[in-house]
């Protein structure tokens, strides 16, 4: 774009600012017949649903093709063309169908963005095909996927592990055959999910682990992802809770975007997907999706060219998604370096979506992407429907690679040399030089143009792979077990590989309250505790790094300092854990006789934990749980908690200006029943760790109580919500108590 186009452009607007001008009626967000184009306007939606109709068939899908071809140009892939080096051959010699369609996957479109009708059928159509279906952020229903469900049928393969850490269990996470870090998301970079509360019905919470009605909106990614070693370890997270599953990291097209998917690479992840801005899929805000990210075409190019320059391409498989519409689509990322391929809109559309652009106030009108039961009653959408979609599609990728002259998708990987760029037709786009996105990768052809290895593995043994080996006649229903082990900062993730081998089998359900007891003297590395299973219990008599309890679900964690230590006493305030503690974590206990780092039970969803300090950010984005505080904390407590209760020592009467009381308020502590829960709390705290620091309050119990500030959702104040978190978690741990 000259500066010439923009000086016209304003000259333009200028003069249609005057009453006597014609005033266009825009289009930029809903379509108008004589507005913008829009890639799904009508005539494109309409036409796709003739093809998953009853009676659809070949015929009305090369017009629907042919629909989307004719376009004018609308994405970079409009201004390519294929120029091959060899013969047509007979389409019978191409790979057959299942072969194609095992590269597709429909995009992470969360539970609770769409109905749970739209979201299990594109479950289901994608298992009969053999591709995958991706859960989104927003959990799943165990139904989908425990070993006893009763609707196996809709398991979605990939379960995503976003910011938010919605859902993330250990059975979740167990039974995934791909697992996915989402960095960010193509239609809107820099930003979660994003699902208004009226969205949030009890089904949805119950999958969430929030209360009814709760906006969430997820934080930034830099709770635990501060830089690629964190992305890497949470990776190493991910592969230890289950070693059977694939990690994939979703990245987002941007300039820059291959120097971060090299990283990714080093990081052992085992595919890297590239998200172009076209889409949202029933959770994007209208300022995103026209306002943030870049076409798939540039960050797939340049992610495969620094990828095959450092000679990491053979490590991993690469996907793209982002507006595809057909088979040519295919054809075109295969070339620009992509193995998979992934739809979304376009599946909306296949069950019925007909783009009404009314997903966020919830009112879509053929129950795709609303909550509200009466919509979703007017869902008319089914599996085969999605099926024969992309069955068409991959039709279409045989058809093409057969006037080609080639035989298989993979020989086509990595060839931007069989593209070409098509002449200009007049318009803003003539400037456009794809020169640089067309380049080969590596023109000597010495270099992997495609992955050659089935995972990028460290092949590094883990402490839990000895562990699993002590323990196995618990696992397998014996008696309760008591192991010791010396620990090293070196041994990460401890505990993880463990509660994945029992939820595999048992679910969240997990084993008896204390049927594996592991004790620990030393240094424990990052995610100690990780994604812990109920029936565990893990002591540490030492120090842990960041992340501990890190999606815990159950079981219990105490760490305490050793008996010769020389800051012990009632007023230390020595650091015992570090940072992102119990982030995400859905249940379970965690006693530290000391301090904890910053975001300490950062979106916390249920556990139930004792601490003697923490740094900033305390509680931030909580949504259930109790946490009991008996020492000073840092700023900006409470950011964005919209449920849960805190409980926080003041001795020095200045708690409220460290407290960010934009959806949080304080109260006494003064009702029994939230005297006898913070008191339960502290009694085991000192049961299990024994911290000076709780018995000296509980010594001085009468003294202490009126310093103790609860910490509650500001817009609970005046109702049951906060008596009734009290209730549940008092009943929860008398339970435990008595067991």
């Amino acid at each position: 774009v000259s500066y010439e186009d923009l000086a016209s452009d304003i000259l333009d607007r200028h003069a249609r600012a005057f009453p006597d001008a014609e005033m266009p009626h825009g289009g930029w967000y809903k379509y108008r017949r004589d507005g913008d184009y829009h890639a799904f306007e009508p005539k494109v939606w309409r036409a796709l649903h003739k093809v998953v109709e009853d009676g659809g068939g070949q015929a009305e899908y090369q017009e629907y093709s042919d629909l989307v071809h004719s376009r004018p140009r609308t994405a970079l892939r409009d201004a390519l063309g294929f120029q091959s080096d060899r013969e047509p051959i007979d389409v019978s010699r191409v790979e057959p169908l299942n072969e194609v369609t095992r590269r597709f996957n429909t995009g992470a479109m969360s539970l609770g963005a769409l109905s749970r009708e739209a979201h299990e059928d594109i479950a289901r159509a994608m298992n009969i095909l053999g591709g995958r279906s991706n859960t989104g952020e927003g959990g799943e229903d165990p139904r989908r996927y425990s070993p006893d469900g009763d609707m196996r049928d809709a398991n979605s393969k990939v379960k995503q592990v976003a910011s938010g850490r919605f859902g993330v269990t250990p059975a979740y996470l167990a039974s995934a055959v791909e697992l996915e870090i989402k960095i960010a998301q193509g239609s809107k970079p820099g930003e979660g999910g994003q699902l208004p509360g009226h969205k949030v019905s009890r089904y949805i919470a119950s999958m969430r682990h929030v209360m009814e009605g709760t906006p969430l909106i997820s934080p930034p990614p830099h709770h635990d992802i501060y830089s690629i070693e964190d992305l890497a370890q949470l990776i190493f997270d991910l592969k230890a809770v289950n070693p059977r599953a694939r990690v994939c990291v979703k990245l987002v097209a941007a300039e820059g975007v291959g120097t971060i998917a090299a990283g990714v690479a080093k990081g052992f992840a085992d595919i890297i997907q590239i998200s172009g801005h076209d889409g949202g899929t029933g959770a994007s805000p209208w300022s995103s999706i026209k306002y943030a990210g870049a076409p798939w075409e540039l960050g797939l190019a340049e992610t495969q060219q620094v990828l095959v320059a450092n000679a990491l391409r053979g490590r991993v498989r690469l996907r793209a998604d982002g507006g595809f519409h057909t088979g040519r689509d295919v054809i075109v990322a295969a070339m620009l370096g992509a193995e998979e391929y992934g739809f979304g809109t376009s599946a909306m559309i296949a069950v019925g979506c007909k783009m009404a652009r009314q997903c966020h106030i919830n009112t879509c009108p053929v129950g795709v992407a609303t909550q509200r039961e009466d919509l979703r009653a007017k869902y008319f959408g089914k599996p085969e429907m999605v099926i024969k979609y992309l069955t068409h599609v991959a039709e279409e990728v045989r058809a093409i690679l057969a006037e080609l002259g080639y035989e298989r998708i993979d020989d086509i990987i990595g060839r931007p040399e069989l593209l070409k760029q098509l002449p200009p037709e007049g318009g803003r786009g003539d400037g456009i030089d794809l020169a640089n996105v067309l380049m080969p990768a590596d023109p000597t052809g010495l270099e992997p143009r495609h992955s050659i290895q089935e995972r990028n593995d460290r092949g590094e043994a883990l402490l839990d792979d000895r562990i699993i080996a002590d323990v196995r006649s618990a696992i397998e229903g014996g008696p309760p077990l008591r192991r010791s082990y010396e620990i090293r900062n070196t041994d990460r993730t401890v505990g993880a590989r463990l509660s994945g081998e029992i939820a595999l089998r048992y679910g969240n359900t997990g084993l008896p309250e204390g049927s594996i007891e592991l004790a620990f003297q030393g240094s424990a590395g990052q995610s100690f505790g990780a994604f812990l299973s109920s029936g565990m219990r893990l002591h540490l008599v030492g120090e842990a790094n960041d992340y501990v309890g890190k999606g815990m679900n159950g079981g219990e964690i105490t760490v305490r300092p050793p008996d010769d230590a020389g800051f012990l006493g009632a007023d230390t305030e020595a650091v015992l854990v570090g940072n992102t503690v119990l982030y995400g974590a859905t249940g379970g206990h965690l006693f530290v006789a000391g301090s904890a780092g910053e975001r300490f039970a950062v979106r916390n969803s249920g556990a139930r934990a004792v601490v003697e300090g923490v740094g900033d950010h305390g509680c931030e984005y909580m949504t259930d749980g109790v946490v009991v505080i008996l020492g000073r904390t840092g700023r900006n407590f409470g950011a964005g908690m919209s449920d849960g209760i805190a409980y926080v020592l003041d001795e020095e009467g200045d708690f409220r200006t460290r407290v960010n009381q934009e959806l949080v308020g304080l109260e006494q502590v003064t009702t029994p029943e939230g005297i006898e829960l913070l008191e339960m709390l502290v009694r085991r705290h000192l049961e299990v760790t024994g911290s000076p620091r709780a018995r000296h309050v509980l010594n001085e119990w009468r003294q202490y109580l009126p310093k103790f500030w609860k910490v509650v959702p500001r817009f609970a104040l005046t109702e049951e919500g906060p008596m009734t978190v009290v209730r549940r978690h008092l009943a929860g741990l008398r339970a435990q108590t008595a067991v």
